[in-house]
């Protein structure tokens, strides 16, 4: 009697055991894994239930459509159509049968765009009384459609890219790479052919589904002066007029390497000295070789951390409405031996940046110091178009006070003055900085770089331009870019 009351009661635990795994999975799988469930690729019945929900359009801020869902005749009741789709695509990112939400708007705000977020629980609430799908809600982005279309004609097809903000908000205008793709080309419900071009575009150098303007990284050339000469200003050690050495030949500390400038060698001597503000508008690299060296890299660092350097970039997106559209990380060695915090300090060697950060550098000097956080969407509608939320403009960071900014936008001026006058449109006063940037790729290894802002006294747009492989100086190739933007946005 004792052996068979024995054996029922571990019977009895074997089975008590087993439902308690039983629950367990059925927990996870249920409940604590449903969204990765979901989001699996080869969860085709997700897939379906994705394809069955009229999913939300993006649109440029004056209301034109760039993705919008309409009804097909297939399995999957709606096709995604992009209007535009080369020119659009680094914002609008693409929805595939394959990888479902990619890159851009799409992925950021998934949630929303799907009608699944929390912040539409009133009308998928109401759709249970209807029967009917939750819409997806419409993403309203900043982008200028006109100064998409200009950087993409002043582009004309050269690899690189363009980015412009509203100093004053930091709304995103433009964002515009090149090479691009068309997302259509990833939309379609053909499986096997949505799998070869997502392969074929991956597998190309650069590839498109990276946008140059914020997911690639590249040496930034002189453009980054102006963080040096922000954080010599800041110390209250320089002015714009404080001379400093400019020599002909700069040995790289401990090393035999000297480095030379650019252009104008009549300034310069075995013991020449330029002013801040001539530094800048030449360009001068022995200049500011050895004023980051004599700054040290503390204080560039943090002067390039004000500015977004060393942090990713969000400007769309959050985890509760999917993957945040974040650019890639730009760099500022936070430590670094003097021969290479020379070189970092003309933005060569260690230092690397996206056209969106050199952007916002330009902005935050134009807006007076402060660096506003840039966004790409201004706000999102339900489909009863009723206001789910609307973007604040808000402060990044002060970047520095309003004297040094006031007194970097006089130097800016001077080399739009003096150094590349052909990037001034008519009556219009722009402040720039060029940046031609050694890549050591083959005889065309030049990365020719400006950024800049305008009307110089009023600036109501920043701007950077990146021609990659240009093969000449910045203000040739990237200059005339610029003055385009500056042109469609002002006049």
């Amino acid at each position: 009697m004792n052996r068979m009351n024995t054996s029922l009661h571990r019977l009895f635990v074997a089975v008590l055991v087993l439902f308690l795994i039983l629950g367990m999975s059925t927990t996870w799988f249920t409940v604590l894994g449903a969204q990765a469930l979901n989001n699996d690729p080869r969860n085709t019945r997700a897939l379906y239930h994705e394809y069955a929900i009229p999913r939300g359009a993006i649109t440029a801020s004056d209301g034109t459509v760039l993705a919008s869902s309409k009804q097909s005749d297939d399995a999957y009741k709606y096709d995604r159509v992009y209007s535009d789709g080369t020119l659009y695509a680094p914002v609008t990112g693409y929805f595939s049968v394959v990888s479902r939400a990619g890159g851009g708007i799409e992925s950021a705000e998934n949630s929303l765009l799907t009608g699944q977020n929390d912040a539409l629980w009133w009308q998928r609430f109401k759709s249970t009384f209807t029967g009917q799908a939750t819409p997806g809600a419409t993403i309203e982005t900043s982008i200028s459609t006109k100064l998409q279309k200009a950087a993409q004609k002043a582009m004309n097809g050269q690899e690189g890219a363009v980015v412009a903000i509203e100093p004053s908000s930091g709304r995103i205008l433009a964002l515009y790479s090149s090479p691009s793709y068309d997302p259509n080309t990833l939309s379609t419900h053909d499986t096997k052919q949505a799998t070869s071009n997502y392969e074929t575009l991956a597998a190309q150098d650069p590839s498109p589904l990276l946008p140059i303007a914020t997911s690639q990284t590249m040496p930034p050339g002189s453009q980054f002066k102006l963080v040096v000469a922000a954080a010599a200003i800041e110390s209250g050690q320089y002015t714009k007029d404080t001379r400093i050495p400019a020599v002909a030949a700069y040995t790289l500390p401990g090393t035999n390497t000297q480095l030379t400038n650019a252009s104008h060698q009549e300034l310069y001597s075995s013991d020449s000295t330029l002013t801040l503000s001539d530094a800048i508008t030449y360009s001068s690299n022995t200049a500011f070789a050895q004023l980051g060296v004599t700054l040290g890299n503390d204080k560039i660092a943090e002067m390039a951390k004000k500015f977004g350097f060393n942090q990713r970039i969000t400007i769309a997106g959050s985890q509760s409405t999917g993957t945040p559209l974040r650019s890639a990380a730009s760099v500022f060695p936070t430590s670094a031996r003097e021969d290479r915090l020379a070189l970092a300090s003309i933005g060569q060697g260690d230092t690397t940046a996206t056209p969106l950060q050199m952007a916002m550098v330009s902005a935050a000097i134009a807006n007076k110091g402060t660096l506003m956080q840039p966004t790409l969407v201004d706000r999102v509608r339900g489909a009863d178009l009723s206001v789910i939320s609307q973007t604040s403009p808000t402060v990044r960071s002060h970047v520095m006070s309003s004297d040094t900014a006031g007194q970097l936008n006089d130097m800016m001026q001077q080399v739009a003055q003096k150094f590349v006058p052909y990037v001034q449109p008519t009556n219009i006063k722009v402040a720039v900085k060029t940046g031609t940037a050694q890549t050591g790729v083959g005889n065309t290894g030049i990365d020719a770089w400006v950024t800049g802002f305008a009307p110089a006294d009023d600036p109501k747009i920043a701007v950077c331009v990146v021609v990659r492989n240009a093969g000449t100086y910045a203000g040739d190739t990237a200059g005339p870019i610029l003055r385009q933007m500056v042109e469609a946005a002002l006049q």
